[in-house]
C-alpha cells in the first residue's frame, strides 16, 4: 500500500456515457473551490496525496483524475486532447460542478489547454506548470535533454516506432520503478537530482508509477501520441481565457523554450519564470502554485 501523506477524501470510479470508467480522487476541503488537477507522464490520480509536503492550501477541493489507460481509468480507443476535455466536462457534470479551475503539470499541461479552448466559460482559473508544447514548432526543443529530444522527435516522425519504444519503457517502469527512477538522473539537471535523492520523493514516484501503469502502457502511449505525435486539434491563439504558465530555467525534461512558446501563443497569458529550478520544482512547490490559482478563482466569483 502506498504511504499517503494526504489521504484522499474520495477515491472512486464513474461510468461515462460511452461506458468507459473514469477514476478520480478528491483531496482537501470538500466545500472549497473545485480544481481539477492533471498528472504528468506517467502519473496517476493518487500522486498528489503521496507528496510529503502538504500540497493543497485551505479552501481548495482538488479533484485528481487518471487519464485514459492510467490507474483506474479505462483506455480510450481514439484518445486525443479534445476528448480528454470532454471527459473532464462529463465528470464535472456528474459532480454537479458548473465552474471549476484546472491545473496541468508536465504531460498534463496540454490537456489543461484543451479544456481552456473547449470550455472557457466554465473555468475560473487555468494553470500549466512545465507544460509540453507541440513538438513540431521550431525552437521549442532547445534545452531538452538528448533523451527527451529523441523521444519527442520519434513521436512526431516515426509514431509506430515511438509506440514500441514507449511500450518497452512502460514495461521497465512497471517491473522496476526504482531502477527507472535512477535512470532519470541521467537526463536531469543536478538541482533536480537533489530532489530525486530525497527518499520520500523517490518513494512517492515509485508508488505513483506503480499505480499509473497497473493496466500496462496504454496511458503513456496515448500521452506521447496526443502531446508529441500529432496536431493538437485546436489553436492556442483561439483560447479565450487567462492562462498562468510556470516554467523553470533548468528544466531539461520540458524545456523553458516550450513555456515561452505557449505563453506567447496564448493571447491572454502570464508567464512565471522560476530561476535555479528544474522539472521537479513543482514537487516541493505545488502548494504555492495551487494557492495562486485559488486566489484567481476567488477573484472571479
Amino acid at each position: 500500500m502506498p504511504k499517503f501523506y494526504t489521504h484522499p477524501l474520495i477515491d472512486s470510479v464513474v461510468a461515462l456515457s460511452d461506458g468507459r470508467k473514469l477514476a478520480y480522487a478528491e483531496f482537501g476541503d470538500p466545500s472549497g473551490v473545485p480544481m481539477f488537477v492533471f498528472h504528468g507522464l506517467p502519473g496517476s490520480r493518487l500522486s498528489w496525496g503521496l507528496l510529503p509536503d502538504p500540497p493543497f492550501p485551505p479552501g481548495v477541493r482538488a479533484i485528481a483524475l487518471d487519464r485514459p489507460g492510467y490507474g483506474g481509468s479505462a483506455p480510450h480507443p481514439d484518445y486525443c486532447l479534445l476528448n480528454w476535455a470532454d471527459d473532464v466536462a462529463s465528470l464535472a457534470d456528474i459532480l454537479h460542478l458548473g465552474s471549476f479551475a484546472v491545473l496541468g503539470v508536465s504531460g498534463g499541461g496540454p490537456g489543461a489547454l484543451a479544456c481552456a479552448w473547449k470550455m472557457p466559460k466554465r473555468l475560473t482559473a487555468v494553470g500549466v506548470v512545465s507544460g509540453a508544447a507541440p513538438t513540431n514548432i521550431p525552437g521549442v526543443m532547445v534545452g531538452l535533454s538528448r533523451i527527451n529530444h529523441f523521444f519527442f522527435k520519434l513521436a512526431w516522425y516515426a509514431p509506430w516506432i515511438s509506440t514500441l519504444n514507449i511500450e518497452l519503457v512502460a514495461a521497465v517502469v512497471k517491473r522496476h520503478p526504482k531502477k527507472y527512477i535512477n535512470t532519470l538522473k541521467n537526463k536531469l539537471h543536478p538541482i533536480d537530482r537533489e530532489i530525486l535523492d530525497r527518499p520520500e520523493i523517490e518513494q512517492m514516484l515509485v508508488d505513483d508509477f506503480t499505480e499509473a501503469l497497473c493496466q500496462g502502457s496504454s496511458g503513456m502511449v496515448n500521452d506521447m501520441k496526443a502531446n508529441h505525435g500529432c496536431p493538437w486539434g485546436f489553436t492556442l491563439e483561439e483560447i479565450k481565457c487567462h492562462i498562468k504558465f510556470w516554467t523553470c530555467d533548468l528544466d531539461r525534461s520540458v524545456s523553458p523554450a516550450m513555456g515561452h512558446y505557449l505563453a506567447e501563443a496564448v493571447q491572454d497569458s502570464e508567464l512565471i519564470e522560476i530561476a535555479d529550478a528544474g522539472h521537479l520544482w513543482l514537487l516541493t512547490h505545488l502548494r504555492e502554485v495551487v494557492g495562486t490559482l485559488l486566489q484567481t478563482s476567488l477573484s472571479e466569483k
